[in-house]
């Protein structure tokens, strides 16, 4: 410690003791004792902490801290990782790290023996509770207050008995709802303080909310997986789903009402207790006197209960009437209609439900599905839900800009940052959307070298110009979208693992057009009137066989090559009645037995998109090889992998 640390240490311990004798710190503020520190004596003062005392207090039942351990599994789990990294740096560091719940109570400890042992005489152990109810001022504490890192060093703790230690704390937030539900600590003796302790604190806190976040996501999957192939899924019903510790994870067919009124409904609440503790009989008479539960259903998924589907009384239902439209109103400055997501599959309705409710939460979204499911309609859907009349709506293709540009077109530049710059500058995408949402399409374009760049930006929830060294706060809601498998990207090395669990603290799967039943018909009707207008001509009618064509066809370029299907049926047909005959020669009973080159047909004018093209071309050389995979990958330029990954987007059986 140099000597101006002990100045500054001597300074602090004057002015405690002016504080603890006077009961209020002199008229002026001591220069070297900060006024979080000022702020925490005074609540420690006020909530009658002893400042003599020579240590906290501990949880002496063993089963209540079992218990409260148990609790905590889950924190504890996302911490063990971390905990593993880091130990085997603290043995020799005197130092110790520190998991506590979000009361303040020690349940995780590694480190240092010696200093472990030392942290036993004061409490700072397993069971220790180290709120600033207990103990006052302390790293543990007073970042559980504030909701901010905290250091507190040697005579700034206000309990005397702890002045011999320093520590460094920082909160840990659900990645969800965003509450605070524990601290990681790193203390020791004063001789381990360093000011970029709280540095390491708040990465480790970091991690620790990343893997919580994998986690949640991992869990509210696997819920929605059992719910899904249930029979519940079907039911029309106000639903909630719950996990088995009774919070709530999803919720569908809920009106805004309802949701605005009854704030136990909120997703993250925990409604009701440990479900494998209750009998279905029970939990009516455990709910809110606000929430009337219609019945309940157990959720399985491979033999493992993963929660439980509430059905709540509600007098809206989702019927085909209220769960087919969902209206996007027309973006600020800019001279557009309305758009319409239409769909009422359970799929389809659940995707857009949890869109609805990611926009009530300042959090980042990821919406993945194939190519032309209608990505950025949802995008759209979570800026249209923003508070602020003219939110700006900034949408960035990360696969049309080049890997040396796109760092100057998200963060922008300084004057003369490179060759060709500006004079004064220019600002980026990021400052663009200040206030709104940013949607970066095809994130998984984004060149490896710039994602650590955007990570920092949605942590730090500011940018840097390329060239400049202002910090620039921004407020911006990321959408990304991708039709990649991130995962599989990130096991190739092509995309970070924490950008990942940054950007998808909320997935959004968007389903196929295959998976979505008869939200077919109702998007040919949609289409179908659209199209009538714009041309000035009657709505046409579809005989039922064709009806049934497009029904079987796999729609490979999803919802995009149904509508350029029926925008080519008012362009070409001269009557009102559309046949089979009217529809293009790729949407057939039989893909392979389509007679004829697809790449002719669309130059003769019928419809096609690359995805139907390829598709075509894939099926009919398996048709050509026999079925010989290495010959198919070689007749077509392509490696097998690749073709493996077309014929599962494709849905094409060898």
């Amino acid at each position: 410690m140099t000597g101006n640390d002990n100045s500054k240490e001597h300074h602090a311990r004057e002015a405690w003791e002016r504080f603890v004798s006077s009961g209020h710190h002199s008229d002026s503020q001591p220069q070297d004792v900060r006024g979080e520190i000022l702020d925490s004596w005074l609540r420690s003062r006020d909530l009658g902490v002893d400042v003599s005392s020579q240590g906290s207090r501990k949880i002496a039942d063993a089963s209540q801290l079992y218990l409260r351990r148990e609790h905590n599994r889950a924190l504890r789990k996302a911490a063990s990782a971390a905990f593993k990294r880091l130990e085997p740096h603290l043995k020799e560091a005197k130092t110790i790290l520190i998991l506590a719940d979000d009361q303040g109570v020690i349940i995780d400890a590694i480190g240092d023996e010696l200093v472990l042992d030392e942290g036993q005489e004061i409490h700072l152990e397993i069971g220790g509770d180290w709120s600033e109810q207990a103990i006052g001022t302390n790293g543990i504490g007073t970042a559980l207050k504030t909701g901010k890192p905290a250091y507190v060093h040697a005579a700034e703790h206000f309990v005397e008995g702890v002045q011999s230690w320093t520590c460094a704390g920082a909160p840990i937030r659900d990645p969800f709802t965003q509450t605070i539900i524990g601290v990681v600590d790193l203390s020791g003796p004063p001789q381990i303080f360093r000011q970029h302790n709280i540095a390491l604190v708040l990465a480790a806190a970091r991690e620790i909310e990343i893997a919580l976040a994998e986690q949640q996501q991992e869990e509210r999957t696997r819920l929605l997986e059992a719910f899904l192939v249930s029979d519940y899924s079907r039911v029309n019903d106000s639903v909630i789903l719950l996990d088995k510790d009774g919070r709530i994870l999803f919720r569908r067919g809920l009106d805004e009402e309802v949701l605005s009124s009854v704030k136990e409904l909120a997703v993250g609440h925990k409604l009701l207790p440990k479900l494998e503790e209750l009998a279905d009989k029970d939990i009516p008479t455990l709910l809110p006197l606000s929430v009337e539960a219609s019945g309940i259903g157990r959720l399985k998924l491979e033999g493992v209960d993963r929660g439980a589907a509430l059905f709540l009384k509600s007098e809206r239902k989702l019927s085909s009437q209220t769960g087919e439209v969902r209206w996007i109103k027309p973006r600020a400055n800019v001279d557009e209609d309305g758009i319409q997501i239409v769909g009422s599959s359970p799929k389809m309705v659940d995707a857009i439900e949890l869109a609805e409710r990611a926009a009530l939460a300042n959090i980042s979204v990821l919406i993945h599905g194939e190519t032309g499911v209608g990505k950025e309609l949802f995008a759209r859907l979570i800026h249209s839900r923003l508070s602020g009349a003219n939110a700006p709506y900034v949408p960035v293709n990360c696969a049309a800009i080049s890997s040396e540009l796109i760092g100057a077109e998200l963060f922008g530049y300084a004057e003369g940052a490179f060759t060709g710059a500006v004079q004064g500058g220019r600002s980026g995408k990021f400052e663009l959307a200040d206030g709104g949402v940013l949607c970066l399409d095809e994130i998984g374009d984004m060149p490896i070298e710039l994602q650590p760049y955007l990570l920092r930006a949605l942590e730090q929830r500011a940018i840097y110009r390329i060239g400049d060294s202002q910090r620039r706060p921004v407020d911006v809601r990321l959408v990304a979208m991708t039709n990649r498998d991130l995962r599989q990207e990130i096991e190739k090395g092509n995309f970070r693992r924490d950008l990942f669990y940054r950007l998808s603290v909320v997935t959004i799967e968007v389903p196929p057009l295959r998976d979505r039943g008869d939200d077919l018909i109702t998007l040919v009707d949609h289409f179908s009137q659209m199209y009538a207008r714009e041309t000035g001509r009657p709505v046409m009618n579809f005989t039922e066989e064709a009806i049934r064509l497009l029904s079987n066809y796999q729609w490979p370029g999803n919802v995009r090559e149904l509508r350029n299907v029926i925008q080519r049926v008012y362009l070409i047909k001269t009557g009102s009645l559309v046949t089979e005959r009217d529809l293009p020669p790729e949407i057939g009973e039989d893909f392979e037995n389509t007679e004829g080159d697809p790449l002719r047909s669309i130059l003769k004018g019928h419809s096609g998109n690359l995805e139907s093209i390829e598709a075509s071309a894939i099926k009919r050389t398996m048709i050509s090889e026999n079925g010989n995979l290495t010959k198919v990958a070689a007749v077509l330029g392509i490696s097998r992998p690749t073709l493996y990954r077309k014929m599962k987007q494709y849905r094409i059986h060898r």
